[in-house]
């Protein structure tokens, strides 16, 4: 990808995921009610009860990043005598205020929340899903993906955490680097931490530490990436499950000198001391210095492949894989667009493709009943079919998808509910199926300031039900598969995307048919594949 392209990709990332409207600050617990103590290795935690589900939430997976562990990986918790109540969701790592969540500066945040269908035992070895969230690397929590609705549904064990987020989880720094070998993944360590608690401790809550499937979407869909070729990951999951996701990644010599431009800004430019000060900072003016949308560092010991080199040449985790994007990504990317003038629309894609310009404009054209929206919905198609936001949606999945199915056992999915709310009320905006679309309909829990799932109809509560059962089902078997229900052939056998639509209406379409949606004639030889 050419680097307008790249910082295009920052950008369209950054309108999405740190100047929207703040979300509401609380964090809902389910209604009390006590299921039986569970002893981890680390103590013993007390959980709730509510609506057939056992919830056990903010349970420590490793210790406070805090003093010297800030910018080091993860440490064991400390173990703690009695019992320990796990009734709430552990405090949000460090992010400035979004619709992903309100402002949080308390480090104390790697906590981890198991939910499972009341009354289950050690001995039922339930299927595991692990689901890790998005927000750009830089927001989001894992309250956003309550799995309580899955878990009643489906009859699995839900897991989700918190890692750290934005300059304390991915910040590079050459003297980090020359200390510990590598910088820049604390974030993803975290998540390879929670990772391997849930190998030592879900036998003990009824899961199956041999039966574990972990999901992601957006930043989350890379952190699945990283993991399916990250060797110390690769033996903490039995399956794999990518949400408009990618496999986007950096250099250590970039995320070095990204990290110098943010110890700059915060007081911290003398390369000797920079760790020492920067340890020293107060976290809230950490999180207020800039710093980009950063994917995670490869060529280092944790990612010693880029991801999507890896994953092209087969080079990962010998697993069944889910991946699939929404029909619209950019109509959410691109939705502070509108009002676009044709004149800013053709600035945007000149600054874009440069010189593969006219031809974009010659394919997405400027029409003569222009409106409001017109560019939010021209910028936002060419987003999608291009994947130039990290390789997210469109022909860039397309490309993604083939590489992961000529190695692996692959489902691919479209989400195409295209005339649902959308993940934010703008008056006469059409969304379409844009990027977080589905995160509802899987995860009630999930708003952006606004409920979402509340307002579904009737065709959109049915697609929301057969989800969760496909979800479910690839969790339980390693195939979502599920009788009653459209057909989902996989990929590497039939060529097929399962187009997931209101109502009843979702249906296997030849792959051909997702390449022509989105141009891929057209872009694939302009954008490779986009990562």
């Amino acid at each position: 990808m050419s680097r307008s392209l790249r910082s295009t990709s920052a950008a369209v990332l950054a309108g999405l995921l740190l100047t929207w409207l703040p979300a509401p600050t609380a964090l809902a617990a389910p209604a009390p009610g006590r299921p039986p103590v569970v002893h981890t290795q680390s103590g013993a935690v007390s959980g709730v009860q509510a609506d057939g589900v056992d919830g056990y939430l903010g349970i420590p997976y490793a210790a406070p990043p805090v003093g010297e562990l800030r910018w080091s990986p993860p440490q064991p918790p400390a173990r703690w005598d009695g019992v320990r109540a796990a009734d709430a969701y552990g405090n949000r790592c460090p992010a400035t205020e979004s619709t992903n969540g309100p402002r949080s500066e308390t480090e104390d945040c790697l906590f981890v929340n198991v939910q499972r269908p009341a009354g289950t035992t050690p001995e039922d070895r339930l299927p595991v899903y692990v689901f890790i969230h998005g927000g750009g690397l830089v927001n989001g929590s894992s309250n956003q993906a309550d799995m309580a609705a899955m878990v009643a549904a489906t009859g699995i064990v839900g897991v989700t955490m918190n890692y750290r987020l934005g300059v304390l989880g991915f910040l590079g720094h050459p003297q980090l680097t020359a200390r510990q070998g590598e910088s820049g993944n604390y974030g993803l360590m975290d998540q390879q931490a929670a990772l391997r608690w849930v190998q030592e401790n879900i036998a003990a809550f009824g899961g199956d530490p041999a039966r574990v499937t972990i999901g992601g979407e957006s930043a989350g869909g890379w952190s699945v990436c990283s993991h399916l070729v990250a060797p110390g990951s690769r033996d903490l999951f039995a399956g794999a499950m990518i949400q408009s996701g990618s496999c986007p990644s950096r250099s250590q010599d970039a995320a070095d000198a990204e990290g110098e431009v943010v110890a700059q800004a915060v007081g911290c430019a003398q390369l000797a001391s920079a760790v020492a000060c920067l340890r020293g900072t107060p976290v809230g003016e950490l999180i207020d210095a800039p710093i980009p949308i950063v994917p995670p560092v490869a060529g280092t010991p944790f990612l010693p492949v880029a991801p999507r080199e890896a994953v092209r040449r087969g080079d990962l985790a010998d697993v069944p894989v889910v991946v699939g994007a929404t029909r619209d990504e950019g109509r959410t990317f691109m939705a502070g667009s509108i009002g676009w003038t044709g004149e800013q629309y053709e600035t945007w894609v000149r600054d874009a493709f440069a010189g593969d310009a006219d031809a974009v404009l010659a394919r997405y054209p400027w029409p003569a009943d222009a409106n409001e929206f017109t560019g939010a919905y021209l910028s936002g198609a060419i987003v999608t079919d291009a994947g130039i936001a990290f390789g997210i949606g469109g022909c860039a999945n397309r490309a993604l998808t083939r590489d992961l199915a000529a190695h692996v056992p692959t489902w691919a999915y479209e989400f195409a509910a295209r005339t649902g709310p959308g993940v934010q009320p703008i008056p006469g905006y059409e969304w379409g199926a844009g990027h977080a679309a589905e995160l509802a309909y899987l995860f009630p829990s999930f708003d952006n300031g606004v409920p979402i799932a509340p307002t579904f109809d009737a065709g959109e509560q049915q697609l929301a039900a057969e989800m969760k059962q496909y979800w479910g089902a690839f969790v339980r078997q390693g195939d979502p598969g599920v009788p009653g229900q459209a057909d989902w052939p996989s990929y590497d056998a039939e060529q097929v995307v399962l187009s997931l639509q209101p109502a009843g209406r979702s249906a296997a379409v030849p792959d051909a048919a997702v390449a022509e949606e989105h141009q891929c004639a057209f872009w694939d030889p302009l954008t490779a594949d986009g990562a």
